[in-house]
This record gives C-alpha cells, structure tokens and sequence, in this order.
C-alpha cells in the first residue's frame, strides 16, 4: 500500500466558507478528491473507488469515529493532535468527485485556519489516504482509503509545493508570541483581538 496525498487550490476544490450557529462555527465545503481523472500527481483515482471510500469514511463518522485533519501536509497517516484545526463531518458523491464537508475547531491551528478565513485568505485542501498504484504505469489507484482531508495553503503557481503555513508562522517575527498566546487565552477576547491582528500583520507578509 502507498501513502496518497492530492492536493487541491481553493478554485480547483471549488470551497465555499460558510458560518453557523450564529457566527461561532466555520465550515468548509469543496471537492476532496477528483474521480476519472489523471491530476498532478499523474495517478488516476476510478470512480468506484472514491465512492467506496466516502462511503466507509461516512459509516466511520456515523459510528462516532472523529476524523480530524490538520494545517499542511504531515508525513504519514498518523494524525499529530497539536496540528489538528478541524474535523471532517461528512462527505459526499457528486458526479465523478468526493466532496467533504470540514469543521473549523477552536484549537491553536484551527485558530489560524478560521483568521485567514476570515481574511479571505484563499486555502486549499488535500485528501490523505492509502492505496495500490498500478505497476502498469497508468497511474490507477485501487484499495483506495481516505485517513482524512487537510487543510493547505494555496500554491503560489501551478505544480507548486504549498508553503507550510506552521512554518511560515513559527519563522516570522511575532509568530511564536502569537501561537503560544493562542494556547493560552481561549476565551479572553483582548488577547484574541491581539492574536488575529497579529496574525493579520503575518498573513500580509506572506501574500
């Protein structure tokens, strides 16, 4: 078995940003992974295979099973609990696509996600899973699982890498004050204020 990751900008995922019980939750909505198609990564995902897949992540949600994902790209499938920013609450067939709903959390990282949001920072996802890529050189994938989907930053150009947001805030002038403070003062709405202009004051420098 292979460890897949595909990545997806915010226009290819085609993520919508929406916000519930009166302003306190963040949602995000998009295509998770594409069926029938060769992507970047030159692998071609059949359609069964990602309905199959939906299917038994849905009956992993339904069961009670919390699927949470994190900020970037980890190396693994292991989910790191100090990354985790939200948590996938269904998903769905539409056409030849998996789409996911995700569930911003009030954690450090989730913190973060929900200020760029709020910022109309563009962020794409990237499902994360396991399989068999054909020795054929096709590129088909079958045994298909989804572990999760993550959230990533958006490439700066097509083909390209997305930059580790953690990194980028962990390197930044100001950026570790704001995460640990983060960690510290949930609840505490001048601190927060001063975390999201903070991380505002980042996100500026990284666009």
């Amino acid at each position: 078995m292979s460890y897949l990751r595909e990545h997806m900008s915010f226009d290819q995922a085609k993520i919508v940003v929406e916000s519930a019980n009166e302003g306190k939750d963040l949602y995000m909505k998009g295509i998770c992974i594409q069926g029938g198609v060769r992507n970047a990564n030159q692998r071609v995902y059949p359609v069964n295979e990602i309905s199959r897949a939906v299917t038994t992540l849905n009956e992993q949600i339904a069961g009670g099973y919390s699927v949470l994902g994190e900020v970037d790209h980890p190396e693994g499938l292991n989910i790191n609990i100090d990354r985790v920013c939200h948590m996938v609450t269904e998903m769905w067939m539409d056409g030849a696509n998996g789409y996911g709903k995700l569930k911003v959390l009030p954690t450090p990282m989730g913190q973060l996600v929900k200020t760029m949001l709020e910022a109309q920072v563009k962020l794409g996802v990237s499902s994360r899973g396991s399989g068999n890529v054909s020795e054929s050189g096709n590129g088909e994938v079958s045994e298909f699982e989804i572990i999760t989907v993550d959230v990533v930053a958006q490439p700066s150009a097509p083909g390209a890498y997305p930059t580790p947001i953690y990194e980028h805030l962990m390197n930044e002038k100001g950026g570790y004050k704001a995460f640990i403070t983060s960690k510290e003062v949930t609840g505490d709405k001048k601190a927060q204020k001063y975390i999201a202009e903070s991380l505002l004051n980042i996100i500026s420098r990284l666009q």
